[in-house]
């Protein structure tokens, strides 16, 4: 791998990353380190959570519980609140407190994406909720502020610009050349020195123009616009990859957030997982100009997935 610097621009949108793989030698005085500090009793244990919070628990009964779905007791939105309308829920990944996700079994992991599958069609029939957005904030580096494994769900009747911004470019892509964007990024990853697993069902790769350290997406190979789409095949290969990958990060100690990128009901989005590592702070270049730095070239992050 060459050690200059390049310029990369996005697959469709119009975001730029200069890919500076020589950078990551410069000196370094700072040690930055994810702090992990238990205070406090965990009421994500089961017996603990609060009752009335609960809203649906999966596999067991009572405290016995695999996966249990809380509504989100400090919520930025809410269904009452006309000016900030609303969702939030909370997943409790597992019921054991001292397990990441990375550590259970893919089985579980399953389990896990189908409970994502299960409130993104539930809060879909919510009224004037047009965006739903289901999401991990793994390590404090990610702004996990409760250590006991988690994931969230955050729906909101405004469309956020940037994926607004995204459904329009994919929508004239396809008046342009005919096809899917996401499915032709798909096949020429798939190809690619970016490819970190592929199976007859999903595909993940370090994207060209990644905009973090080792950062990975997981695609379906089937056009499919959201999580409740996938059948059972899917599920498990869509497990498989996202294990090899937490797995992975886990062992060099990196925080990270994972997020569902999907619009319900829009034939034009194909469904992906977004995974973005946190060892790297946007600085001044980034929050200054909006080029993003990055000195983790994608074909040297697929290449430490695939080892």
């Amino acid at each position: 791998m060459a050690s200059k610097s390049e310029i990369r621009k996005a697959y469709f949108l119009n975001k730029y990353v200069i890919i500076t793989p020589g950078r990551a030698k410069r000196p370094r005085d700072i040690k930055e380190e994810t702090l992990i500090k238990r205070t406090g009793d965990c009421f994500f244990c089961p017996g603990k959570t609060d009752k009335s919070l609960e809203v649906k628990q999966f596999g067991g009964k009572g405290d016995n519980w695999d996966i249990m779905v809380l509504k989100n007791k400090f919520p930025a939105v809410t269904l009452l609140n006309k000016k900030a309308y609303g969702y939030q829920e909370v997943i409790i990944d597992t019921p054991n407190h001292a397990k990441i996700l990375a550590d259970l079994p893919v089985n579980h992991i399953v389990k896990l994406l189908q409970v994502y599958a299960d409130r993104t069609k539930c809060i879909s029939k919510m009224d004037h909720l047009d965006y739903i957005l289901v999401f991990k904030n793994e390590g404090s580096k990610a702004g996990a502020s409760v250590v006991h494994d988690h994931s969230q769900v955050f729906a909101t009747k405004v469309l956020p610009p940037d994926v607004r911004e995204e459904l329009l470019l994919a929508s004239e892509y396809k008046d342009e050349k005919g096809s899917c964007v996401y499915c032709d990024i798909v096949e020429k990853e798939k190809k690619s020195s970016r490819r970190i697993f592929e199976d007859s069902n999903v595909v993940a790769f370090a994207p060209y123009a990644s905009e973090y350290h080792y950062e990975a997406w997981i695609f379906t190979k089937r056009h499919l616009d959201n999580i409740t789409k996938l059948n059972k095949k899917e599920f498990l290969s869509f497990a498989k990859a996202l294990k090899l990958i937490l797995s992975k990060l886990d062992s060099i100690g990196l925080s990270y957030n994972y997020f569902c990128h999907q619009v319900i009901s829009d034939g034009d989005q194909h469904f992906y997982l977004k995974i973005q590592p946190r060892d790297s702070v946007w600085a001044g270049v980034e929050l200054g100009s909006g080029l993003v730095i990055n000195s983790v070239p994608p074909e040297v992050a697929a290449k430490f997935y695939r080892k």
